[in-house]
């Protein structure tokens, strides 16, 4: 089974590339991470709609936004990792929101597939869940995102801290989350 995992986190080693860890340690098959702040994907803009003529004429086109859309869409199972800065999603997960208008961009068949990938969201968070629902409906088509919501206060520990995955309860959660995916198959 190949896998994808894109953490969205700005910070390099903080709890989210501690659960890509975790989760790469745990899946069976092919498994493709991306670690969205070390990669360059600048946010649309600048430019002039190109790619609403051809996708091929985004300026970006040829950045790693679009490795990651096809390694999803390539996959049979895709996990985000995304922190909540002020009740939302990070800036890093909008950005790739909006990188996907150039990459399905006449292109329903891409689209198609994209949606039909399981997708499962872990979310790093201590406060509210309707934003994060509602930002995920996007990548799931008609099904309703399957979200798991980490508090690092529930384990005794501070979120700016990274050590969530210290914490054995916090680590089995994540594996028990990875797991009913792979039960529904």
């Amino acid at each position: 089974m190949a896998s994808c995992i894109i953490s969205f986190s700005g910070r390099k080693d903080g709890n989210c590339a501690a659960i890509a860890r975790t989760l790469l340690g745990a899946l069976a098959g092919e498994a493709r991470c991306f670690g969205f702040s070390a990669l360059r994907v600048p946010p649309c803009g600048g430019c002039g709609y190109e790619c609403f003529q051809a996708r091929e004429a985004c300026p970006y086109f040829s950045d790693p936004a679009f490795s990651i859309y096809e390694a999803i869409t390539d996959s049979d199972l895709s996990y985000f990792i995304v922190p909540n800065y002020c009740d939302y999603p990070c800036a890093n997960f909008f950005i790739f929101n909006e990188r996907s208008q150039c990459f399905f961009q006449h292109h329903p068949e891409l689209l198609e597939r994209y949606e039909r990938v399981p997708k499962k969201f872990i979310v790093v968070s201590n406060t509210g869940q309707d934003n994060f629902t509602a930002a995920f409906q996007y990548h799931t088509g008609d099904a309703p995102p399957e979200v798991l919501f980490l508090s690092a206060r529930r384990f005794g520990k501070a979120s700016i801290q990274g050590d969530l995955m210290d914490s054995p309860e916090a680590r089995d959660t994540v594996l028990r989350f990875m797991d009913r995916q792979e039960t529904l198959k």
